[in-house]
């Protein structure tokens, strides 16, 4: 079992601009090489970390399992731990993606090499395997899915559907009907875990999609890293019961590589098929990370090799450069920008800070994208190597400041795996931590910025969802330590109050009958709100 520790200071990060309050950071600590995957927040602002690590002296049903589980470690908005949970097979079971669900729970998405045993409930479908499973609030199993066949595949990204369904990606080496050395894995579930359908697309070579985000138009946008060729014309191939494909389509792909590795850029509509595919990048080695949808589109990041060459429009300072490209809702091209923290620059989160809704009242407008990720020393040794940076941009890609996060303490090795901004401007980032590789504690800091706390459109009170069924959460948007959240009737009549240490809170509204209700905040410090609530 794992060891936790909890601190909280005040600190300054480098970069000469304003001081950062460290919140709160939680180490959680191990003597094996363990790696972070991903920090999820939840509705009401709590976080689950997730990854894969090695427990020591654990057994389930008198078995000892033989190498890395699932890893999950739910903390409150204080940081304090709610819950940790394993889920093991009996060999190597890695956490790749985990996203929160629309009712308040988590799906988890990972790669097996395990067969039928301890909480693995479905037999190995040869090689290694998708490994899903889906949980509640408070961890508990709602349903598990192993998908795979004779070849090898591996979970890389999950997203839940419009019609609450699910997208995972992944990739799979050598399919039978592929195209390369790897392709692209798209796999449609239902609510319940059973598959609808199954994309396969490539090129000649290696292709792996590194993320996927939910488009608004109920699909999916991938970030594929490409190593591929087109193949001969646009391969689509439909399944047949005989290769026990029946619902898996095979599309090739079409854009040609500029270099050694490129930005793959795939729109997926809400069936799971191809939109529109575009290609991105110079002669060297270009490898997209992350995405994220703006009021203009897609902004593409990662990391950039590559000189002007190709389609890339921006050079390299030194090493490796983080390379953004703007695209909009088409795959058009809007803007090209490179930045550089010396030595290898990796990206790893990409959060978006949004205004007020623009002219249509649909999309709210994008005031600028949080980068977070770290810097690994090629070379000469710079002061801020191996330590947790962010850089905020504005909507054009115009840098506006940089930061880096040592928090409570700095180890030698520090690698960020995620950063999450929250509703109240606070941002939480998730890595690891080493005095030497192969023992990293995994390093979770929340962070209250000014900088990034005045671009935040705040209101006194929001209530979600409104009208509310079962569960509503009641959001406070000033500063206080301790609040009384008071339910009354049309009538003035006081039905629930309870005391409340955080912004987010949640209600329950399943004995109350349809109508109108009252609910009323009052703080500490005297501040005072209130907001209407109607019951469906």
């Amino acid at each position: 079992m794992k060891q936790l520790y909890m601190s909280a200071v005040f600190l300054y990060t480098a970069a000469g601009f304003t001081a950062q309050e460290v919140v709160w950071q939680k180490d959680i600590k191990s003597s094996t090489q363990d790696f972070l995957s991903q920090v999820t927040t939840t509705v009401d602002q709590q976080y689950l970390i997730t990854g894969s690590s090695i427990q020591s002296k654990i057994t389930t049903g008198n078995k000892q399992n033989n190498g890395y589980d699932f890893h999950l470690v739910k903390l409150n908005q204080q940081g304090e731990e709610v819950w940790e949970k394993y889920f093991s097979g009996e060999n190597h079971d890695f956490l790749s993606a985990t996203m929160s669900t629309q009712d308040g729970g988590f799906l988890m998405a990972g790669t097996s090499y395990s067969g039928k045993g301890l909480d693995k409930k479905e037999g190995s479908k040869g090689g290694s395997d998708i490994w899903l499973i889906r949980i509640n609030e408070f961890g508990d199993e709602l349903w598990q899915k192993t998908i795979g066949t004779a070849q090898d595949e591996e979970a890389r990204a999950v997203i839940q559907s419009s019609d609450f369904g699910f997208f995972v990606a992944g990739n799979i080496q050598n399919p039978s009907l592929g195209f390369g050395s790897k392709d692209i894995t798209v796999i449609r579930l239902d609510k319940n875990g059973e598959v609808v359908s199954e994309l396969v697309l490539g090129g000649k070579g290696l292709d792996e999609v590194e993320k996927m985000i939910p488009t608004p138009d109920g699909g999916a946008l991938l970030g594929v890293y490409s190593r591929s060729g087109s193949t001969a014309g646009h391969k689509i191939i439909s399944g047949d019961d005989k290769t026990n494909t029946a619902k898996t389509q095979f599309v090739g792909k079409t854009t040609e590589n500029f270099g050694e590795g490129d930005y793959w850029i795939v729109k997926l509509n809400k069936d799971g098929k191809v939109e529109w595919e575009k290609n991105f990048g110079g002669k060297g080695d270009d490898h997209v990370r992350t995405m994220a949808f703006t009021s203009s589109g897609y902004i593409i990041g990662g990391e950039s090799r590559s000189e002007r060459s190709g389609n890339k429009t921006v050079g390299i300072e030194e090493g490796t450069d983080l390379w953004l490209i703007s695209l909009n809702t088409k795959g058009d091209e809007q803007w090209q920008k490179s930045y550089n923290f010396k030595n290898r620059d990796i990206l790893m989160g990409m959060n978006v800070i949004t205004g007020k809704p623009s002219t249509d009242n649909r999309q709210p407008s994008t005031k600028g994208i949080l980068l977070g990720g770290y810097t690994q020393a090629e070379g000469r040794i710079e002061a801020d190597d191996e330590t947790f940076w962010m850089l905020y941009i504005d909507n054009d890609g115009n840098e506006q400041w940089r930061k880096h996060v040592k928090g409570e303490s700095r180890k030698k090795e520090e690698r960020l795996s995620d950063l999450k901004m929250n509703k109240d401007g606070s941002i939480v980032l998730a890595g690891t931590s080493a005095e030497e590789l192969g023992k990293e504690n995994w390093k979770i800091v929340k962070l209250g910025d000014s900088q990034i706390d005045q671009l935040i459109e705040k209101q006194d009170m929001k209530i979600y969802p409104n009208p509310v069924s079962d569960y509503c959460y009641v959001e406070i948007g000033f500063e206080f330590k301790e609040a009384d959240i008071t339910l009354y009737d049309m009538g003035g009549r006081q039905l629930q109050s309870l005391k409340t240490k955080n912004k987010v809170t949640k209600i329950n509204t399943q004995n109350l009958i349809q109508g109108a209700y009252l609910i009323v905040v009052k703080t500490d410090n005297e501040k005072t709100a209130n907001a209407k609530l109607i019951k469906k």
